[in-house]
């Protein structure tokens, strides 16, 4: 397994990213990052998904700004431009398509918080690039999403402590994207929100975070595959 931060197109610009690989071919996965920015914790992810095979990268929406203070996160994530950060999740698509190291050539996006809603944007948006989508506990204001355009099987993990996601918000986009005959699977658990942050001992689980990531690997090699 190797890493190192990349550059790639993105709409005629560049943008850049930190991309994890395997020791052999395999599928792309997009790791979108929560609200804090390009930090350890989402690199580390994107190395422990290149351990089990994909290849992995984690683009930088802020373009190198990343914070530990909660306030802000908070206005980054509010001055966040979705149209620019959806073009960056589209050239990151791209870039993984073109790689030799990508095989199958099939790339899904996963999130986390700020990003989960960013991987569900992307895997509506983009269905000829992304061709799964996982949205962990998923939540940004002003990244809206059509349950009408969606064409990719989607996974969604939530708390049902959360605050900043309340079950019923989750349920209601559950409901709104199966009422047009999409594809969905859901779980809730006995959790707060950013319960998969082993970084934040205050809200982490293990235990959902555990399952919740068994859960992923299997619907991302069933869909990925």
């Amino acid at each position: 397994m190797s890493s190192k931060m990349v550059e790639f197109r993105a709409n005629g610009r560049m943008a850049n990213g930190y991309l994890s690989l395997p020791e052999k071919p395999g599928p792309g996965i997009l790791v979108i990052q929560e609200w804090w920015g390009l930090v350890d914790h989402i690199r580390g992810l994107a190395d422990r998904f290149a351990a089990e095979g994909f290849v992995a990268l984690a683009p930088d929406l802020y373009h190198g700004d990343m914070t530990k203070s909660p306030d802000q996160a908070g206005k980054m994530l509010m001055a966040l431009n979705i149209g620019e950060a959806a073009k960056d999740m589209k050239g990151a698509a791209q870039y993984l398509l073109s790689l030799d190291e990508v095989q199958p050539k099939k790339v899904g996006v996963l999130g986390f918080c700020m990003g989960g809603q960013l991987a569900l944007y992307a895997a509506t948006e983009f269905p000829e690039e992304i061709a799964a989508g996982v949205n962990f506990y998923g939540i940004h204001p002003n990244a809206q999403i059509d349950p009408n355009k969606l064409r990719v099987p989607i996974l969604a993990h939530f708390g049902k402590r959360d605050k900043t996601v309340p079950e019923e918000s989750a349920r209601a986009l559950i409901r709104s994207i199966e009422s047009r005959g999409k594809e969905i699977e859901a779980h809730f658990y006995d959790a707060d929100h950013a319960f998969f942050n082993d970084t934040r001992p205050e809200v982490h689980n293990r235990e959902a975070a555990a399952l919740a990531w068994q859960r992923t690997l299997q619907f991302l090699n069933k869909h990925l595959q």
